[in-house]
């Protein structure tokens, strides 16, 4: 650690007491305060989600908790401003990944702050953001309480992100129930204020190969589904391979293709035993507008060419893939223009759009009709790894990126 380098105080104490904003705390003791909840995915989040909420109402804002089935997990859903069209929806995740692992210089639940760089796990992906859009309440309300906010800001935090948006689609679904039709939705993760308009889906799925035992000294009286895999793994990667050959490309994109790619695979019990079973873990990445369930069915049918000569002998036989998260769609096949044309006059230029291979929630508010991009502080490059933090130049960006966005919907 740096001479210059110090540990933020956890905010708890500072936390908002009073309807007139005296101690409401800025983007920075915000981050300090959301980061020292840990909510890595395998954890609840429900803390963090109460503090927020708890804040809010302290100054008038009702906040509406969206519960998972199990009731440990919960997405947070806020309305600032009058119910009507035209509200600007601004969306982050609470989860973080692990730290298991990784070398961290100091307690990655504890902001530390080194030479205009905030670190702790999360700080980037996506806590920072969601700092700001706290740090931006005071803002709100005095300008709905003033009467001069025309159409709402609406704050929507989700859970699970990381392991598949899990938590988006029900709050998504509470939001189109709930609200009129927002104007645009900004999904505030890590571009470095860019302003990102298309990304890609994925769907993970596991695989089970089901072969028939045998000694291996015996080999043509089993099956062995570890080769079955073998075959059907390389399968997988030759349909990338022939996508990049039938045009299917899209040069916005790092890797320009759909990826097809296996993780993960284990089976068998002994070198001298025909493998009974053989799983693997494995994802696709699509492109914007690719057809995500002709793709499944191309490999699907190839799976039951595979098995058919086998199963005379062996009926028990089969290759069968399911999904172990429901494909999350990607960003871009839709209409982004007002979303990309707000987030430019916010930002005072027009720059342009990009593309990014990751993939977020913004395309299941997509999914909805409702004009989404991707715009947020700090970058990327650092979310999910040791010593992750974000630079306090980007809490101020996205500070005055948010100020201007009152002013917007204040119809100035």
């Amino acid at each position: 650690m740096s001479a210059s380098a110090s540990p933020i105080a956890n905010t708890a104490s500072l936390m908002p007491q009073h309807a007139d904003f005296s101690d409401w705390p800025n983007s920075r003791d915000w981050l300090a305060h959301l980061v020292s909840f840990n909510t890595v995915s395998r954890e609840s989040n429900l803390a963090l989600i109460h503090c927020l909420r708890d804040a809010l109402e302290v100054v008038g804002v009702s906040a509406e908790v969206i519960h998972n089935d199990g009731g440990d997990k919960a997405n947070l859903l806020a309305v600032i401003g009058p119910e009507v069209e035209g509200g600007v929806v601004l969306s982050g995740h609470t989860d973080v990944v692990p730290v298991e692992g990784q070398a961290w210089d100091s307690d990655p639940f504890t902001l530390r702050e080194d030479e205009g760089r905030l670190h702790g796990r999360g700080s980037a992906d996506m806590k920072g953001f969601i700092a700001c859009c706290m740090a931006a309440v005071p803002a709100l309300v005095n300008a709905q309480r003033a009467g001069t906010l025309k159409r709402p800001v609406i704050l929507a935090f989700s859970y699970d992100e990381e392991i598949g948006c899990l938590g988006a689609p029900r709050m998504i679904a509470r939001l189109r129930d709930r609200l009129p039709r927002p104007a645009a939705v900004l999904v505030g993760e890590p571009t470095m204020m860019a302003i990102v308009d298309a990304h890609k889906g994925i769907t993970d799925l596991r695989t089970t190969v089901t072969g028939k035992p045998s000694h291996s000294s015996l080999v043509y009286q089993g099956v062995s589904a570890i080769h079955l895999a073998a075959r059907m793994v390389t399968f997988i990667e030759d349909r990338m391979q022939a996508r990049i050959d039938c045009g299917h490309l899209d040069e916005r994109f790092d890797v320009p293709h759909a990826s097809l790619h296996v993780g993960r695979i284990e089976g068998g019990t002994a070198v001298n035993i025909t493998a009974g079973e053989c799983i693997f873990d494995w994802e696709l990445r699509h492109l914007p507008g690719e057809d995500v369930e002709a793709m499944l069915a191309e490999i699907d049918a190839h799976a039951e060419r595979l098995v058919a000569p086998y199963r005379e002998r062996a009926p028990e036989v089969a290759i069968r893939s399911e999904r172990t998260v429901e494909t999350v769609p990607s960003l871009g096949h839709g209409d982004r223009d007002p979303a990309i044309r707000l987030c430019q006059r916010l930002l005072g230029d027009e720059r342009p759009s990009e593309a990014v291979a990751y993939t977020t929630e913004a395309g299941q508010f997509q999914s909805e009709g409702w004009p989404t991009v991707v715009c947020g502080p700090g970058s990327i490059g650092v979310a999910h790894q040791a010593n992750e933090y974000i630079e306090l130049s980007q809490l101020a960006a996205c500070d005055r990126f948010l100020a201007q966005l009152v002013r917007e919907q204040q119809g100035g």
